[in-house]
């Protein structure tokens, strides 16, 4: 299987017509009509299901499409690194889940950019385990990672700030009148909760023998469509405090308190690009200098 050829399969479904696809690509029409059969032979199943006007992935087709696209991604980043990896420069991927230390993330990478101007950076929003798999994968440098979390295959750095737990609910709606929720109160609220199963069983553990109880209306991986479903008063949110405020919704915090922490995580064994590498280093120097200054205080 050619990148090449890949890189055509794209292209088709991106466009649903061979016609412009060709176009794209400035190769006839015919020769990519054989060369997306010949994928076809090769892979030995149907990737498409064509008319007189359209062409349409198959259910194989679709799981080619999820692949390939990584493929790509990999061999178009692995050519701009070799191609800068004299230099500090090129393109630094971060996985980031929503949290308020993003902020001071966002701190060393305004001071790396800084130094080195040539750098640039791509964010993927997703929950850990989500951007764990494109670690995994290769698609992704750095990770932001909210505990708990396994990070046996990975190098980590500890951040310093911690979110508290808490939940998101209406403001017009009673429980909001607390400046504090306890298990008990919580009874009685339909509850979104988190998809990620390590964090539900903090959750439940803090819920206790009352965990049994409680009504789960239903589960999010990020928090910005689990508030539309506060907001419409489906049931009240248990998230951790991310610095973001929501129209006619309040955040108020759990008691006993529960906090959560966050590590900046890559694969072990992992050859990184200079860009990398020295982001890195900047970093561990940063939060150590921070972690420092803090205990002077």
């Amino acid at each position: 299987m050619e990148l090449r050829v890949l890189r055509y399969f794209l292209m088709v479904a991106r466009e649903e017509n061979i016609t412009r696809a060709a176009e794209q690509l400035h190769i006839t029409q015919p020769t990519l009509s054989r060369q997306l059969q010949q994928l076809e032979e090769e892979l030995n199943c149907k990737l498409f299901n064509r008319s007189s006007h359209n062409i349409m992935l198959t259910e194989d087709g679709m799981r080619l499409k999820k692949h390939a696209q990584d493929i790509v991604t990999l061999a178009d980043r692995t050519e701009r690194e070799f191609a800068k990896q004299q230099e500090i420069a090129g393109e630094i991927v971060f996985g980031c889940g929503e949290a308020r230390c993003m902020d001071d993330l966002a701190g060393y990478m305004e001071r790396f950019r800084k130094m080195y101007p040539q750098v640039q950076y791509e964010l993927y929003t997703a929950n850990a385990d989500d951007v764990k798999e494109r670690l995994d994968k290769g698609l992704v440098d750095i990770g932001l990672l909210s505990e708990p979390v396994d990070i046996s295959k990975y190098n980590f750095i500890r951040l310093r700030q911690k979110e508290r737990w808490g939940i998101l609910v209406a403001e017009d709606m009673p429980l909001a009148e607390k400046e504090a929720v306890t298990p008990e109160d919580l009874l009685s609220v339909p509850l979104f909760m988190t998809k990620r199963t390590i964090v539900k069983s903090e959750l439940e553990s803090w819920f206790g023998d009352l965990f049994e109880q409680i009504q789960i209306a239903g589960t999010y991986n990020l928090l910005n469509n689990a508030a539309a479903m506060v907001r419409h008063h489906m049931g009240a949110a248990l998230c951790y405090q991310i610095g973001v405020t929501y129209a006619h919704l309040k955040f108020i915090p759990l008691v006993p308190r529960l906090e959560t922490g966050f590590v900046l995580v890559w694969r072990k064994n992992q050859v990184v690009s200079n860009a990398v590498e020295s982001f890195l280093q900047m970093a561990k120097e940063e939060i150590c200098r921070e972690s420092i200054s803090d205990t002077k205080q």
